[in-house]
């Protein structure tokens, strides 16, 4: 049997792999500002009334990750907001590794500097691949559905993946295990079947009061089985997006930095009231 070092090497080798397509370069974090997100003197409007928080992925931040969806949002008229969470000591750019519950704690605090600035009552939370999973334990156990309307995940890995599907990554990047060999607690705690997963979705995948909505790629290579994202129970709105366009081809990385379908249903589960439509022709809404 594998030891869980050996095991999470090439994990960590393949998620690595995911973060060369959500890194362009590191200058990109001088694009928050000026893009109109991050602005802690936005005040939520009477028509968007929640602020949306912005939650990478692994091996993401809080620009790159967002570099198409947060200035979608902010063209909309939404307070937008975007946090780094999971870094480790030395990996700089590169988040999202450390262990998820204490990644938690910090969208906690995020949340609650959010609320403080915004003086809105709620926020809504949209997240890519981890990042949609990740806050479910600050829903389930930190208190968060009270401050929460909504949760939105692009691709999360709400019941883990397999390591077969994320070594499968590995033959497109040879080299990439030797880039990174830092522990990865963030990497285990993703894998299907582990101690955090299960804690997390015992007793239902849903807590009272928020809700849920799930957008996945029959093309996911990352989180595979690909219908392990989505959820069960009240509330829940599970997408699947060639059911809204048969050829959008997007896989794990492309449903969350630039495919526009994916994100007029993001639109749509911020704004349901005002919700329209998803079709292959929405990339030009």
């Amino acid at each position: 049997m594998l030891s869980w070092k050996r095991a999470l090497r090439p994990l960590t080798a393949a998620l690595l792999a995911v973060a060369i397509g959500l890194a362009p370069a590191a200058t990109a974090h001088a694009a928050a500002p000026s893009s109109g997100w991050n602005n802690w003197s936005c005040k939520p409007s009477s028509a968007h009334p929640r602020p949306v928080v912005l939650v990478h992925g692994t091996f993401g931040n809080s620009v790159d990750n967002w570099l198409a969806l947060a200035p979608y949002l902010v063209k909309r008229g939404y307070c937008v907001f975007s946090l780094d969470y999971g870094q480790l000591p030395g990996v700089p750019f590169f988040h999202g590794l450390g262990p998820i519950a204490k990644s938690a704690d910090q969208l906690d605090a995020y949340v609650d500097r959010v609320l403080a600035a915004t003086g809105a009552g709620e926020v809504d939370l949209v997240g890519h691949s981890q990042g949609g999973m990740m806050p479910r334990h600050y829903l389930k156990f930190l208190g968060g559905a009270d401050k929460v309307n909504a949760l939105i995940g692009l691709a999360p890995d709400n019941h883990g993946t397999t390591l077969h599907g994320l070594t499968g990554l590995l033959k497109y990047f040879p080299g990439a295990a030797d880039l990174l060999d830092s522990a990865t607690p963030g990497l285990a705690d993703q894998i299907a079947g582990s101690a955090f997963l299960t804690k997390l979705n015992e007793g239902g995948d849903t807590v009272p009061g928020v809700r849920y909505t799930v957008i996945a790629t029959k093309y996911d290579e990352v989180v595979t089985p690909w219908r392990s994202a989505f959820l069960d129970g009240p509330n829940v709105k599970n997408v699947t997006l060639q059911d809204l366009c048969a050829i959008d081809l997007s896989e794990h990385v492309a449903i969350g930095l630039f495919d526009r379908i994916a994100y007029h249903e993001v639109a749509n589960a911020l704004d349901p009231a005002k919700a329209k439509p998803t079709t292959c022709a929405s990339v030009f809404a």
